[in-house]
C-alpha cells in the first residue's frame, strides 16, 4: 500500500473528522458521487492543510501590512505603497474569466491548483530578491512587478480551488475547510506579529523581511506538494472555442441569472470589509507616532481573529452562508461607525495605540465572515461547469469594482479619514441588506 493509501484509508484520520464535522446526517454526500464521497475524510484535510499554508503565506506578505512597511524600508515613493492592494487583488481576479475556459477544459483541475502555488513561490523569491538588491524607485517597480505576477497565479488557484472543492467536499462540510485553516493560519499569524512587535520589522531589518519571504515562499511550495495528493476524479470537461470570446459569453450570465446577479452586487458593497482597513492604518497613523507597535498590534490582532472566529463563520456557513453575509456586512459597517464615534467624540483615545488595532480586530472577524460566506455561497450555489462559471464571472466583475470603488481614496486628499469610512460603511450596510434578499445556496 502507497503512503497515500494509507493516509486516507486511516482509522485514525476518520475518526478526526467526524469529530470536527460531527457526520450526523448519514446522506451528506448528496451532491457528490459515492467514488467521492468515499475520499471526503483524507481530501478534507489535505484541503484544510493546503490552504493553511497558503494563508499563513499569505500573512508573511500582506500588501497592507509587511510589503507596505518593506517599500517605507527600502525607500520607495508613497505611490508604489498605494498600488499594492489594488495590483493584488484585481490582477487575481479580473483575469479570471479567461483563466476559467482553461481550467473548464481540464477534466483533473487540482493540477492547475499546484501550478498557481509554484508561480505564487517564485513571485515572492523575487520580492525577496528585490529587499535585498534594490532601493528606492527600482525596489517600487520590482516589488510590483513581483506583485502582478502572484496576482496571476493567484487568480488561478482561486478558480481551481473552488471547482475542486465542490467535486471533492459534500455541500454542507465546505465551509469548514476554510474555517479550520484559517484559524490555524491565524494562531501562526499571531506569532509572526509578536515578532514584528519586539523589532523584527524596524527600518534597519531588511534581512529579516527577505528571510520572511524566503520563508513564505517555501510555504506556497509545501501547499503545492499537499494539494497534488487530493484525490479528485474526472468531471464535466469543455474544450474548444477562444477563451476571450468565450469570456465575454459568459458574462450573458449577469444578464439572465437573477440570483446570481443579486450576488455580485452583494458582494461588490460587501468589499467595504477589505476597503476600511488600509484607511483605519492610516488613521491611526494620522493619530499616533508609534509605527512600528502598531503595525505588530494590527498583525497580531488580524491573527487573533482569524483564530477566534473563522472555525464559527465556517460552521455558520455550512447551514447559511447568506446570513454569515448579512451579519459580517453589518458587523463590518457598525466596526467602522463606532470607530468614528469614538475617535470624534472621546479626543482623548484619539492618540491611544491600543484603540485602533481593537476595532480592526473587530473589522477583521467582520472580513472573515464576508470571506467565508460568499465563497460559501458560490459554491454551493452552482455544480460542474456552472460553478466555474459563477467563479470566474464574479471575480473578474469585482476586481473591476474594486479598481473602481478603491478610487475613493483619492477623497482623503479633500476630506478627513473618517469621511471615508463612514461611507465605506454605509457601502457595508447595503450589502447587507441585498444580501438579505438572497434566496438560501441549500
Amino acid at each position: 500500500m502507497k503512503p497515500n493509501d494509507m493516509f486516507f484509508r486511516s482509522n485514525r484520520v476518520e475518526d478526526l473528522y467526524e469529530r470536527i464535522v460531527g457526520d450526523e446526517d448519514a446522506r451528506v454526500c448528496t451532491d457528490i458521487d459515492e467514488q467521492a464521497c468515499r475520499e471526503v475524510p483524507g481530501n478534507f484535510f489535505l484541503q484544510v492543510i493546503t490552504h493553511f499554508l497558503t494563508k499563513l503565506g499569505d500573512a508573511i506578505a500582506n500588501p497592507k501590512t509587511v510589503l507596505a512597511w518593506l517599500l517605507s524600508a527600502l525607500g520607495s515613493p508613497g505611490a508604489f505603497t498605494a498600488f499594492l492592494v489594488p495590483v493584488r487583488e484585481s490582477g487575481s481576479l479580473i483575469p479570471q474569466l479567461v483563466i476559467a475556459s482553461y481550467v473548464r477544459r481540464q477534466a483533473i483541475r487540482k493540477w492547475t491548483y499546484v501550478i498557481g502555488c509554484l508561480l505564487q513561490a517564485a513571485s515572492i523569491l523575487w520580492m525577496a530578491g528585490v529587499a535585498l538588491t534594490l532601493e528606492g524607485i527600482a525596489a517600487g517597480f520590482g516589488l510590483l512587478g513581483a506583485l502582478v505576477v502572484f496576482s496571476l497565479a493567484r487568480g488561478l488557484c482561486s478558480v481551481a480551488a473552488k471547482d475542486v472543492l465542490g467535486k471533492t467536499i459534500p455541500k454542507t462540510r465546505r465551509g469548514r475547510v476554510n474555517g479550520w485553516s484559517a484559524s490555524i493560519a491565524g494562531i501562526v499569524t499571531i506569532g509572526i506579529g509578536i515578532s514584528l512587535l519586539l523589532g523584527m520589522g524596524t527600518p534597519d531589518g531588511v534581512f529579516i523581511y527577505a528571510i520572511l519571504l524566503v520563508g513564505a515562499a517555501g510555504l506556497w511550495i509545501l501547499a503545492a506538494g499537499g494539494y497534488s495528493l487530493i484525490r479528485e476524479f474526472p468531471g464535466e470537461s469543455e474544450g474548444g472555442g477562444n477563451a476571450l470570446e468565450a469570456a465575454l459569453k459568459r458574462l450573458h450570465i449577469l444578464v439572465y441569472d437573477h440570483t446570481f446577479r443579486q450576488f455580485v452586487l452583494a458582494r461588490s458593497f460587501l468589499l467595504c470589509s477589505a476597503l476600511s482597513a488600509p484607511f483605519l492604518i492610516m488613521l491611526a497613523h494620522e493619530q499616533t507616532d508609534g509605527k512600528l507597535l502598531v503595525l505588530g498590534l494590527f498583525v497580531i490582532a488580524d491573527g487573533l481573529a482569524n483564530v477566534v472566529s473563522s472555525p464559527i463563520w465556517g460552521r455558520y456557513a455550512d447551514r447559511s452562508s447568506r446570513r454569515v453575509m448579512i451579519f459580517a456586512g453589518v458587523g463590518a459597517a457598525f466596526t467602522g461607525i463606532l470607530l468614528v464615534l469614538t475617535v470624534t467624540g472621546i479626543p482623548s483615545l484619539a492618540g491611544s495605540h491600543w484603540i485602533y488595532p481593537l476595532f480592526f480586530f473587530l473589522l477583521a472577524i467582520a472580513h472573515a465572515g464576508v470571506r467565508l460566506g460568499r465563497k460559501t455561497y458560490i459554491v454551493d450555489a452552482a455544480q460542474g461547469n456552472k460553478r466555474t462559471d459563477y467563479v470566474a464571472v464574479s471575480n473578474s466583475i469585482i476586481g473591476i469594482v474594486l479598481l473602481v470603488v478603491g478610487a475613493i481614496g483619492a477623497v482623503v486628499a479633500i476630506v478627513p479619514v473618517q469621511v471615508v469610512i463612514l461611507i465605506l460603511a454605509a457601502m457595508g450596510l447595503t450589502g447587507a441588506v441585498m444580501s438579505s434578499r438572497l434566496p438560501e445556496a441549500s
